[in-house]
């Protein structure tokens, strides 16, 4: 084995690499918008959510009601008259539409228990379900506090003091956008290195580096180090600029450990990559089997929902999964700040699966080429 070998063909791997537009598009779209989509387009709270109310009674109470709807969980409420409450709906422009019945205050006061009437657009199935509760929530509160004359200052019986840890606005955006790069960070490091095996096999340029004074290890490793530090330089330049300066979000431990352990994972991707590669014979082929190992990898990795969640068989077996543990030493350090003394054992199974992946890979990849000369 040359070092200089494996050095100039991962430098050739970076050059093919440059002189495809496609695959440059993907990075550069996986470790830009595609997070800062991830972080802001699904928020689980209720954000802006249009709404419009039919106000027929017309009472201080009706206008207490209306006067609770605000942003940010809501768009300002238009005032709409009963006719117009069906056709908005059917047009799309309402995602709510509150129905407050004439004498609805007189009724409240005698004790009538009086009924409105909301419509929802159940289409739009995150915030209908949310804001179904929303809108329950603030009539009940400013019924309550009408009969009453005054907010209630009652103290509960018991008083549940709470503190979030790591997250202290409750703010879903912050979990989306790291968990985006982890995510990404797997996903683009089997994707290249495949690839780029792949396209070799297309362009004929194998058979090229079969006449060369090159080995396969060196081959291999040429394509892992260069394709592992394209990754690697886009995760630390995404992380910077996207999560901390654009997103806002804060890094609560050390980026270099983070990017210390991202390169031990992508030693075992990109290995992965390779495995893949040798296996299919055709880019769609490639991407067929793609979405048959990686999407069962992340959704059971915890990244998607937590590993405690999921059968002890799967738990076991996911144990196998390098991104697994990626996930844990991540979260680990970029949520909860912890340092080398906690995630040392991810480090190791990194370690220990990146070394049996690349070896396997390598069997795989010899015995390829073997049938190819």
């Amino acid at each position: 084995m040359r070092v200089a070998n494996i050095l100039h063909l991962g430098v050739k791997e970076l050059r093919s690499l440059l002189r495809d537009p496609t695959m440059a598009v993907l990075i550069v779209y996986a470790f830009t918008y595609a997070i800062h989509t991830a972080a802001k387009a699904m928020p689980e709270t209720l954000n802006k959510a249009p709404i419009a109310i039919v106000d027929e009674d017309r009472s201080q109470l009706s206008t207490r009601i209306i006067d609770a709807f605000y942003p940010p969980h809501f768009i300002a409420p238009v005032l709409i008259t009963q006719p117009e409450m069906d056709a908005r709906m059917d047009a799309g422009v309402d995602t709510f539409a509150l129905d407050i019945p004439p004498d609805f205050q007189r009724d409240v006061l005698a004790g009538r228990n009086p009924v409105i009437q909301l419509n929802v657009d159940a289409t739009r199935m995150t915030q209908a379900f949310t804001g179904s509760g929303y809108i329950q929530t603030i009539i009940n509160s400013e019924v309550t506090t009408f009969l009453q004359g005054h907010r209630s200052n009652a103290a509960p019986a018991a008083d549940l003091t709470l503190r979030a840890r790591f997250n202290p606005e409750l703010n879903t955006s912050w979990h989306g956008g790291v968990m985006e790069i982890i995510n990404n960070i797997t996903m683009l490091s089997i994707i290249l290195t495949g690839a780029a095996l792949i396209r070799e096999r297309e362009h004929g340029t194998v058979e090229h580096l079969l006449v060369m004074p090159v080995t396969p290890f060196e081959i291999m490793a040429g394509k892992v180090w260069a394709m592992a530090l394209v990754v690697l330089v886009a995760s630390a330049c995404s992380l910077i600029v996207v999560v901390q300066w654009w997103l806002s979000v804060p890094i609560e431990g050390s980026i270099v450990l983070f990017l210390a352990g991202t390169a031990l994972h992508l030693f075992a991707t990109t290995s992965l990559g390779i495995f893949l590669g040798t296996i299919a014979r055709s880019m769609p082929q490639f991407g067929l089997l793609l979405m048959l190992v990686l999407l069962p990898m992340q959704v059971l990795s915890g990244s998607v929902t937590p590993r405690e969640s999921m059968p002890e068989l799967v738990q076991m077996v996911m144990l196998a999964a390098p991104n697994t543990h990626f996930v844990m030493l991540a979260q680990a350090i970029l949520y909860r700040g912890a340092g080398l003394s906690v995630v040392w054992p991810q480090f190791i199974f990194l370690a220990l699966i990146g070394t049996v992946l690349f070896y396997l890979s390598l069997a795989r990849f010899r015995k390829t080429i073997a049938t190819m000369a």
